[in-house]
């Protein structure tokens, strides 16, 4: 089972330029505001009653949570980034249960990236809570398994089952550590869109050619050639990642319900609870191909540009992709905002 691995300096870059989010927060407030509208009168009760807002005002709590930082003392403190700050004002008068909660979900687990600043070089500890985001499993496979590369205990699967486990009233299984039901909603509203972005589930291997391989079936991942998710992905000189992040083009907030017919059409699942994650894990990495279709890659040297190099990624018809890449935004969405009311409609029949 692979651990995750010093994502390279990249990494840092990345989280500290773009929070390293997925969707970004008009994605997961789509998702929130689809749940909303799907919720069950009882389900939509517990919701205000716990959070004191709805899904679409929750559902990027998450990720202000990445601005919460270890200070030098080893306290942890919420720092303003203005860039990133417009949809966590919300919380503003609560920072101090987002540092207690990063501070309780910093150390379980080991996640460093190495980092280059003004000539050194050092390893950095991003915290462990950053892991309940995403895996890294190969788009070469067909659904999720627990012994693929790329997963581990901590990952997204298991957090949104931790979640569910104290939402249920059992106790949050180790390593997580969320101490009410508040902080396990804020992780479902988020992490359930999360889990339907292609790139935060399925992940492209490289050979130093630049050829897909398995590591499932070579058994390594060569540290210098990891795509790291997309990020280390470079489209016209754009971050790939990123650019799967966002919703699709010309579409906001606002149209979130535009969406509705569509999530409405999604299918209950009916199996036990705590294998829905797996499943619907299993349906993103069956989509994630469809992120590289036709796709080729090559080797992008250090440069001003892109300090810490990386891969180009092109494609026979961008603007097709493009279009491609807008349509399967709009069916994840709407996965997404049906399951998570569909998740929580059952905890709160």
């Amino acid at each position: 089972m692979r651990k995750f691995l010093a994502r390279l300096p990249l990494l840092l870059l990345l989280l500290t330029a773009q929070q390293a989010k997925a969707w970004n927060a008009d994605g997961h407030q789509i998702v929130g505001a689809i749940a909303d509208a799907m919720l069950s009168a009882n389900a939509k009760t517990k919701v205000a009653s716990i959070l004191g807002v709805d899904l679409r005002t929750a559902a990027p709590w998450l990720d202000c949570v990445k601005s919460v930082h270890r200070q030098d003392d080893g306290t942890f403190k919420y720092v303003v980034e203005e860039a990133f700050e417009a949809p966590c004002t919300p919380f503003k008068d609560a920072r101090g249960l987002m540092e207690a909660y990063v501070g309780r979900n910093f150390v379980q687990c080991s996640y460093t990236v190495h980092r280059k600043e003004n000539g050194h070089e050092f390893d950095e500890e991003m915290g462990c809570h950053n892991t309940y985001h995403f895996d890294d499993i190969s788009i070469l496979r067909d659904r999720f398994d627990r012994n693929f590369q790329g997963t581990n205990e901590h990952d997204i699967v298991a957090a949104i089952n931790a979640a569910i486990a104290v939402l249920k009233d059992r106790p949050s299984p180790p390593p997580f550590r969320i101490a009410t039901k508040a902080e396990a909603l804020f992780l479902l509203a988020h992490l359930i869109g999360d889990l339907h972005q292609p790139l935060h589930v399925g992940a492209v291997y490289l050979d130093l050619q630049g050829q897909q391989v398995d590591p499932d079936v070579t058994h390594t991942i060569d540290p210098s050639t990891e795509t790291i998710g997309g990020n280390a992905l470079f489209d016209n000189n754009k971050n790939l990642h990123s650019a799967w992040d966002a919703p699709p083009t010309n579409f906001h907030v606002a149209q979130a319900l535009d969406l509705l017919q569509a999530a409405q059409q999604i299918a209950k699942d009916n199996d036990q609870i705590e294998n829905w994650s797996l499943a619907w894990a299993s349906d993103t990495i069956k989509v994630a191909p469809r992120a590289f279709a036709g796709a080729s890659f090559a080797k992008v040297q250090p440069s001003v540009a892109h300090p810490n190099g990386g891969w180009s990624i092109t494609f026979p018809d961008h603007a097709a992709y493009v279009d491609a890449r807008d349509q399967i935004k709009r069916e994840q969405l709407a996965k997404a905002g049906a399951r998570l009311a569909n998740l929580l409609n059952a905890i709160w029949p």
